[in-house]
């Protein structure tokens, strides 16, 4: 267990600002530990269990920032969005000053589970592609889906600039347009790809897993929520079945 730490220091941790500023936040009034108020900013505290309230919103402790995001269409996965706003505006600024990252990419008009996260070991683990870890999308497809495309896509399809096929890990057919894919990847445009090189086309674009962690059916598109340790045990898992989906898929605006 870490030693105790001055409750400034804690709050600087948090992503609340400066030495300063959070002497300030103490000495306002704006902060308390474990539903008391907070007064002394050298009052020394253990970060176990901790939850910090600062101008009435619980914060609890957290080492390192795992979070788990609804990523609504029309934003980008970038600090410096260019033609859409940022997924970045979307967290409170106590986040954002603590260096989250996205852990790998969706395109602007694709929806559905972002991870994120201030770990880089993490974001190394679960964004490179020789890690083998599962991104499953649900996919609305133009043409009508069947199993030779299905066949198609377990098998392997060969895309432009690459040297070899790219395969689906996982591919099920769930409607008639409709189908599940899990790649391991994460080549640029690399669902919408595949699905044309097998002779169809993307029309919507969903992710709803990472390894066996899904998407919380309760989550709104533009919100957030932390991951817990069972959450994070369950990245690591193979995909596995799950909720319908199809409700979470919306058309792709064209360009």
């Amino acid at each position: 267990m870490p030693p105790p730490t001055r409750l400034y220091r804690l709050l600087q941790s948090q992503g609340f600002g400066s030495r300063k500023a959070c002497r300030e936040l103490v000495a306002a009034g704006r902060v308390s530990v474990n539903g008391v108020p907070g007064d002394d900013p050298d009052q020394e505290f253990e970060s176990d269990g901790l939850v910090l309230g600062v101008d009435g919103e619980a914060w609890p402790y957290r080492e390192k920032v795992y979070l788990a995001m609804h990523k609504p269409a029309g934003h980008e996965c970038s600090h410096q969005a260019r033609h859409h706003p940022s997924v970045f505006g979307l967290l409170p600024a106590p986040l954002l000053a603590r260096g989250v990252q996205c852990v790998g990419r969706l395109d602007q008009d694709t929806t559905g589970l972002l991870l994120l996260s201030d770990d880089g070991a993490f974001i190394h683990h679960h964004a490179s592609p020789k890690r083998l870890v599962g991104k499953t999308y649900r996919v609305l497809c133009k043409h009508p889906v069947h199993d030779d495309m299905a066949r198609t896509l377990l098998a392997g399809v060969l895309l432009r600039d690459e040297s070899a096929p790219l395969a689906a890990r996982r591919c099920i057919l769930v409607g008639e347009r409709e189908l599940e894919l899990t790649i391991t990847e994460g080549k640029y445009h690399q669902v919408k790809r595949m699905v044309a090189a097998a002779g169809n086309r993307v029309e919507a674009l969903h992710r709803i897993a990472v390894g066996g962690y899904r998407l919380p059916p309760d989550l709104p598109a533009g919100s957030w929520t932390w991951l817990e340790p069972a959450d994070l045990e369950r990245l690591n898992r193979p995909p596995s079945d799950g909720p319908d989906f199809s409700a979470a898929i919306e058309p792709v605006k064209p360009a």
